[in-house]
């Protein structure tokens, strides 16, 4: 889509043509709004009226079971172009328990809906800093530069699940109305998926089949990995793989590991990029967050997507693994599941909790992904967390 192709040229280090006149160019017709607690609606000339306009509304508060519209429009067309955010509970029950949606056009079904941390990239309950060309913090916000163009309308709500107040939520919602979308303009979706422990040899999907024409445009991962049963044992020797247009047994894409896949090798290193990165590495707690997002590199499908990630490990020649100790059997990676024997090395079959937001463009403003899983679901564990940052909520 063209929005999007300008506003990667600008993220990129290397400015051409189109991008400068993308940031010199008024489009006719097209006007700039903003949406906060000090201008909800984002109405012209109706800005920062509390207290006399002495900053008397700066943030909302978000009780238990309550859900807010954080900006709508209604009868437009335009485009979401950035979301900032931050919230006075940071601790990983408030991240998973918060939850974001998003409805282009109408829609009654949620184009975008995924726990508030994981959608902002805060993968696992956790804050970090992130450096990326959509999604970024310094630490202690959310924001988010993902372009989402609709036709007629849109709204972005956030619904409280953890079951506790929250007492401050401030964002800032940008966005232009009355820009022109054309026939090969998408409509942006996010979906999350999370199983608190996988099935042997059953990949994990970052996101099920999908119908429609689109664009994948990545993931935000977290991985905690089994300590219990590996210790701390290289878990991501498994492929990432994109079935695209009806691909069935194999697909058509496939990374050769999990870090290779987020441009890493040989293990991974915390690291943050436009592209791609790992924000948040704790091996004592075997904790793990990465992103790659596919800008340079774009992943198109005309009728349909899946992406789905092994979870494979690898035992060193002559390490001493404690996993042959734990009474569990140790699988060798291929088909079937033949036990490892003690004085065998190489990769192994593995069951780690896994969870992951997969970004994603459609030729339509709803898809056919089921709903998320309950906020018990999602929050269950989040207790072994514990803020990264040092946050004493």
């Amino acid at each position: 889509m063209r929005l999007t192709c300008a506003l990667l040229l600008v993220a990129g280090s290397t400015l051409v043509a189109a991008a400068q006149s993308f940031l010199y160019t008024v489009p006719s017709g097209v006007e700039t709004r903003w949406a906060s607690p000090e201008n909800p609606k984002g109405e012209a000339g109706k800005g920062a009226q509390a207290n006399g306009g002495r900053k008397g509304n700066p943030a909302t508060h978000l009780l238990a079971g309550e859900q807010a519209t954080l900006t709508e429009v209604h009868g437009s067309s335009g485009t979401v172009r950035r979301i900032w955010a931050t919230l006075s509970d940071r601790s990983p029950a408030m991240l998973r328990g918060l939850k974001i949606e998003m409805f282009w056009d109408d829609s009654k079904k949620p184009a975008v809906s995924a726990p508030f941390g994981d959608f902002f990239g805060m993968g696992l309950g956790q804050m970090t800093a992130l450096n990326s060309a959509l999604l970024s913090s310094p630490g202690k916000s959310f924001n988010c530069a993902i372009p989402m163009p609709f036709r007629t309308g849109m709204k972005i709500v956030v619904t409280n699940e953890s079951g506790k107040d929250l007492k401050l939520l401030f964002y800032d919602v940008e966005y232009t109305v009355g820009d022109r979308h054309g026939i090969d303009d998408l409509y942006f979706h996010a979906h999350f998926q999370h199983e608190a422990q996988t099935t042997l040899q059953k990949d994990f999907e970052i996101l099920p089949q999908i119908q429609g024409r689109g664009r994948f445009l990545g993931t935000s991962v977290g991985v905690r990995a089994n300590r219990e049963l590996y210790g701390d044992k290289w878990w991501g020797e498994g492929e990432i793989k994109m079935y695209l247009d009806g691909d069935r047994a194999f697909p058509t894409l496939v990374s050769t590991g999990i870090e290779d896949y987020i441009g890493d090798a040989w293990g991974m290193s915390e690291s943050s990029s436009f592209y791609q990165g790992a924000s948040l590495i704790n091996q004592q707690r075997m904790l793990y967050v990465f992103y790659r997002f596919h800008i340079p590199d774009p992943v198109y499908f005309k009728s349909g997507m899946r992406v789905t990630a092994q979870q494979m490990g690898h035992l060193s020649p002559n390490a001493d693994d404690p996993i042959f100790k734990t009474g569990q059997p140790v699988y060798m990676t291929g088909p079937g599941l033949i036990q490892m024997e003690h004085d065998q090395r190489g990769g192994f079959e593995r069951h780690d909790e896994w969870s992951a937001v997969a970004y994603f463009y459609l030729d339509r403003p709803e898809n056919d992904l089921p709903a998320i899983e309950s906020a018990a679901a999602r929050m269950a564990g989040m207790a072994w967390g514990g803020p990264v940052f040092g946050e004493s909520h």
